[in-house]
């Protein structure tokens, strides 16, 4: 049985401590002093700790202290410690957890919240024998099993070969810079280069010499040569980013640009170029046409191949198996609960994936257990 160590000057709740330890399965263990806590921990065999802030003498922050620093010197290893006090300060939980604690409590602590806490602190039983460690996440893997996800894929890999233009449109944060890379990496291209345009990003003075180029001297600031983004791409992909956001006369040398492949540098000579032209927008292109703000000629230039990728509401097979793709890539160790996955899987998620992605971030930063 699991053993837990309680490191408490106060006997009697002490005992109660350990007298509901042992009703919950695990063996209790009992130090009335800091010191006495280190010599037990020292004696080893001891799964967890709970760890009393206020005591005479050694406190608990120190021996907290003293554990963190001789794993940090791999002298010995830490084992997982709550710390309990009956005074919380924003100092002392911050100074705790910074520590190393997995959880940072008021007492006086119900025997529900103390079992939630040691379940925490104990490894499952099906994870108590350590598996193989997973292959390393990709950061660009198209992750998805759900109906409307393998469709995508299966237009990446009828794509990845061609020529065609493709715009790929969906909600902001669905992940179509993902879907672009992957065109690009499956296909005869992928050992060139990759070129990623946000022309939202850009101001519209700026956007013509950031694609195109611009010739030194060609206006005050132009002190060197400029490639620009399409000569940077020559050979492989050039991703065009919030197209939707391009204004109307820049809308016009693009389309130039791709009816001719040929670049003009600003204040330079017209280049052939060889680029494949991927793009994408959150916007309704179609809508912006009808208004007058896109130009139809660039929009059905554009969409050769036309993509939808389907915001994460539609895809909630895909939200718990993205989860745990960031999560891999974030660093976190531990797979997700079952009440962790319901509570995803009950999020309406209006950043899409980008919001998942920088959820399982915090989870992998702040988590202790």
């Amino acid at each position: 049985m699991p053993r837990i160590l309680i490191i408490d000057d106060d006997a009697a709740l002490r005992e109660g401590l350990a007298e509901t330890i042992a009703d919950l399965g695990h063996t209790p263990l009992q130090a009335g002093d800091g010191q006495g806590g280190l010599d037990r921990l020292a004696a080893g065999g001891v799964d967890a700790v709970l760890l009393d802030l206020r005591m005479p003498g050694l406190d608990g922050m120190e021996v907290l202290r003293r554990l963190r620093a001789a794993a940090t010197a791999g002298t010995a290893p830490m084992p997982p410690v709550a710390v309990l006090t009956a005074v919380a300060t924003a100092a002392n939980t911050i100074e705790a957890m910074r520590l190393g604690a997995v959880d940072h409590l008021t007492k006086p602590i119900g025997r529900a919240e103390l079992a939630a806490v040691i379940a925490r602190m104990l490894p499952a039983p099906e994870t108590a024998a350590a598996p193989p460690a997973p292959p390393e996440a990709d950061p660009d893997e198209v992750i998805g099993g759900s109906a409307a996800m393998r469709e995508v894929q299966k237009a990446i890999g009828m794509l990845a070969d061609s020529e065609a233009s493709v715009l790929i449109t969906g909600e902001t944060g669905s992940g179509k810079e993902v879907v672009a890379r992957a065109i690009h990496r499956h296909g005869r291209r992928a050992a060139r280069p990759f070129v990623a345009v946000n022309c939202a990003a850009i101001p519209a003075g700026l956007l013509e010499s950031q694609l195109f180029g611009h010739a030194r001297g060609a206006f005050t600031g132009a002190v060197a040569d400029r490639l620009g983004s399409f000569r940077e791409a020559d050979g492989g992909t050039l991703f065009l980013d919030e197209i939707g956001d391009m204004d109307l006369a820049m809308q016009a040398k693009l389309l130039r640009v791709l009816q001719d492949r040929v670049v003009a540098p600003v204040g330079g000579k017209p280049v052939a170029v060889d680029v494949r032209i991927l793009s994408a927008t959150h916007r309704d292109l179609r809508a912006a046409v009808a208004e007058g703000r896109f130009r139809e000629d660039l929009f059905w230039r554009l969409g050769v191949v036309p993509l939808r990728l389907p915001p994460l509401r539609e895809r909630l097979a895909d939200i718990v198996p993205l989860a745990e793709h960031f999560l891999a890539l974030a660093g976190g160790r531990r797979a997700l609960s079952a009440e962790a996955a319901a509570r995803l899987l009950a999020h309406p998620w209006p950043g899409n994936v980008r919001e998942l992605r920088n959820a399982m971030e915090r989870v992998a930063a702040l988590a202790t257990a």
